[in-house]
């Protein structure tokens, strides 16, 4: 093993296989693990021909239709010459030819800048923060605006509710990786169920997890040089993926959460969530949104869900970053009462 290599990747065995799979890979020198990637291992690969990205799905007994490494690798592929920016993919390997053991995909290393905290401390101009707020919209009026049947992803979703199917899904994966009582999460599916608008027969494609630190900013200018992370990516209601990333907005700066809550928007040059929300209906030609409470409580239970998701596969012992994620179980109950005050407030 290489000096930094991760010890859960046999290195020479998936060297070989890449040298034969990939077209000019040659010379696997060192395997390294990102922190981030929390549901899917994420590595980078030092290679004599260039710098690649391994995603894996995690070791370990998983819950049914998570980590699908196929359809990220999917839809990224699909998504290439569209005005979405992603990494070039280059290999899936299926569970069973896989030489770790494991379905995973191999993709370009895109060089550029990653930004943790949405008050953006590293930046020192309030219109350099302003301009990348506006490309992170603009982004995602992108992804919502791509051609589904142009780009091969007219059966990438399920027909009908898409709020109705996700509620489901998510308090199913909130029921099998529960481990104590939450009597909050309780209170806000039950106000979810009760709560759920009509079907309105939207639907885009969605990246389902639309977060600043899944954008790759280009490394001189404010522009989205790759969107990662597609992992929960379907077709879908727009507004889900819009409602989730201006949980941001609500979210305290505090602690393991990293969120706008208690910041000084106007000074840093940070839009309000209204402004972000009607730059991104002007983009989409949108006149407004109804039940925007909705998307909101829903956008914070669902992540709760997804955290807590994390958390149980700690408890077992396959967590990616066991650290990390007793923090993000810890977080569960706290995102559950945002979502309680949302709807009051609301």
């Amino acid at each position: 093993m290489a000096d930094g290599d991760d010890a859960t990747l046999d290195r020479e065995a998936l060297s070989a296989y890449l040298e034969a799979e990939v077209e000019g890979f040659s010379g696997l020198n060192r395997i390294v693990k990102f922190q981030s990637g929390q549901s899917n291992p994420t590595y980078r690969l030092d290679v004599e021909s260039g710098t690649y990205v391994l995603r894996a799905k995690p070791p370990g007994k998983l819950l049914k239709s998570a980590h699908q490494v196929d359809r990220e690798y999917r839809v990224m592929k699909a998504l290439a010459g569209t005005g979405v920016p992603v990494p070039a993919m280059l290999h899936l390997a299926t569970d069973d030819a896989s030489p770790i053991g494991r379905a995973f995909f191999v993709m370009e290393h895109v060089a550029g800048r990653t930004f943790w905290d949405p008050a953006l401390p590293e930046l020192d101009e309030p219109q350099e923060r302003g301009a990348i707020f506006d490309a992170m919209n603009e982004t995602l009026a992108a992804i919502h605006s791509v051609d589904v049947e142009a780009a091969g992803l007219s059966d990438f979703g399920r027909p009908g509710n898409y709020f109705a199917r996700q509620l489901s899904r998510w308090s199913d994966q909130w029921r099998q990786s529960k481990i104590d009582d939450i009597p909050d999460m309780d209170r806000l599916i039950a106000w979810l169920e009760a709560n759920l608008p009509a079907d309105d027969g939207v639907a885009t494609l969605v990246h389902g997890d639309f977060r600043l630190d899944n954008l790759i900013f280009a490394p001189d200018r404010p522009k989205v040089a790759a969107v990662i992370d597609w992992e929960l990516s379907t077709l879908g209601h727009p507004l889900a993926d819009l409602a989730y990333q201006c949980m941001q907005w609500r979210l305290p700066n505090l602690g393991s959460f990293k969120g706008l809550g208690g910041i000084d928007r106007a000074e840093r040059g940070i839009p309000t969530e209204a402004q972000y929300v009607a730059r991104y209906c002007e983009r989409r030609g949108l006149g407004g949104i109804d039940d925007w409470t909705f998307h909101l409580a829903f956008s914070f239970f669902r992540l709760a869900a997804i955290l807590q998701g994390v958390f149980k596969r700690y408890a077992d012992g396959n967590a990616s970053n066991p650290e990390k994620a007793q923090i993000y179980g810890r977080n569960v109950p706290v995102l559950a009462k945002l979502a309680l005050e949302a709807i009051d407030e609301g």
